[in-house]
């Protein structure tokens, strides 16, 4: 979850404006006219590599030559299209498309939820043999104006949670990859082990684990909603209803709680992560301050894969998470952003003619091969390329075995929008801080942080 500003998730609306107009040249601003003529206009997150920007538009380039229709892209940083999607909500003078990797698990839903988007289930209808069923699953939205659960978005791209750690500092403290235990307990205990044979070194500034702690740091609701799926909670029913009245909810969530916030507390995680932000963890691990770290996309090797080919190929490397407690198989959150098209928007028919012809699987691929691994697909047919299955790639073929071979399930704003602002607000970040800060009991710390989602769960009145 990383993008070239460092941000604070809960503080979207408020940073200033740092829009940069790309193809056609058309910048934001509150006099300017949103389009010329009737022009489709695209507002899109610029890419973290400057291949996914390049690729996106060559696609809007062939289409405009094949249907002679025009475009206005504006390739805009991630704060900057969610604060400028809400302010063009509020007015009425919206975009007709919008892609927002950080709004698919935030204010996505609660747009779908306000009646503010479109219904595009005819696009994912024609592609529904093509996708991966927890792509589709993570566009069904509740639009409560209408009343109706449908498709409010467009499965673009998803991500999931790997771990990365350093090879030559394994071998410093005399272990091997094939030491690496892939039972819960041995596995996490392993990195403890490692950090006390570098620390008897003398290498005092290395730490075994990379856990966000931190309320400020979206990785730490992403690291710890994975937790809790390891440890077999399920906070929503089908209907995105709460389950947090059940005993044994409470139970699970205290014992991950627990569990998650112990590492900090025994001096294996850096006293800098409670006040991390979303790339504290990135910075920290790259300057080998960590062993190992636990991140929400492939970015760490992804920002290394051209700049550094002997880091990346050896000195880096990507595993998966261990089996879960009870022993089964890890199951992979994960996140999938999405295209949405606006219900105000008066090109609609168009903008879901483009949406059709860019997931078409040539056009899309480029794109998604542009994102050096940071995005997967969610079309399966494309994970068949030489690029994702290229063993002698360390990372991005690890990432597509984790997708090919494990279970995988959609993040639980999904099934609700009230979710979306569990996260927003950064609920578990700030039940860990309670328990590794303030010295709260992960017991007390449970019952605060479930008085709090049950609130913003009943505010929304499902």
């Amino acid at each position: 979850m990383k993008n070239s500003c460092d941000r604070k998730l809960a503080g979207l609306l408020l940073l200033s404006l740092t829009s940069v107009s790309c193809a056609g040249q058309t910048e934001l601003s509150a006099t300017a006219p949103l389009r010329k003529n009737d022009a489709l206009v695209i507002w899109w997150e610029r890419g973290y590599y400057a291949q996914e920007d390049e690729a996106i538009r060559t696609v809007i380039n062939q289409w405009e030559a094949k249907t002679g229709n025009s475009v206005e892209l504006s390739l805009l940083d991630q704060d900057v299209v969610l604060r400028e999607t809400q302010n063009a909500l509020q007015t009425g003078q919206v975009p007709d498309i919008v892609l927002s990797y950080e709004g698919s698990y935030t204010f996505i839903p609660t747009w779908a939820w306000n009646g503010h988007l479109a219904d595009v289930s005819s696009v994912t209808d024609s592609l529904k043999d093509s996708y991966s069923n927890s792509a589709l699953k993570s566009a069904e939205l509740y639009n409560n104006v209408a009343q109706t659960k449908t498709a409010y978005a467009v499965p673009l791209k998803q991500h999931t949670i790997h771990i990365h750690y350093w090879r030559d500092l394994l071998a410093k403290a005399g272990f091997n990859e094939t030491d690496i235990p892939t039972e819960w307990d041995a596995f996490w205990n392993f990195w403890k082990q490692a950090q006390d044979r570098l620390h008897a070194q003398g290498q005092k500034d290395v730490f075994g684990l990379g856990l966000a702690m931190s309320r400020e740091a979206s990785d730490t609701f992403a690291n710890f909603n994975q937790v809790l799926e390891a440890f077999d909670v399920q906070l929503l029913d089908n209907n995105g209803n709460l389950l947090v009245d059940n005993p044994q909810v409470h139970q699970q969530i205290t014992a991950a709680l627990d569990w998650y916030t112990q590492f900090y507390q025994e001096g294996y995680v850096p006293d800098a992560a409670i006040d991390w932000i979303d790339s504290s963890n990135n910075i920290a691990f790259l300057n080998r301050e960590l062993l190992m770290v636990v991140n929400p996309t492939l970015s760490i090797p992804g920002s290394q894969r051209e700049d550094d080919q002997d880091l990346y190929l050896n000195q880096l490397a990507t595993i998966e998470f261990p089996n879960e407690p009870d022993g089964e198989s890890p199951t992979y959150v994960v996140n999938v952003p999405q295209l949405v098209v606006l219900a105000k928007s008066p090109n609609q028919e168009m903008a879901k003619n483009f949406i059709v012809y860019l997931m078409q699987p040539d056009n899309l691929a480029p794109y998604l091969e542009g994102s050096l691994g940071r995005f997967f697909p969610v079309i399966p047919e494309l994970t068949t390329a030489p690029f994702w299955n290229n063993p002698e790639d360390p990372h991005i073929f690890m990432g597509t075995q984790q997708f090919q071979t494990r279970t995988t399930r959609a993040g639980y704003h999904s099934l609700s929008p009230a979710y979306s602002e569990v996260d927003v607000q950064n609920i578990w970040g700030q039940a860990i801080e309670s328990v590794v800060v303030d010295n709260v009991s992960p017991n007390d710390a449970t019952d605060e942080a479930l008085l709090k989602i049950q609130a913003i769960f009943a505010d929304w009145k499902r």
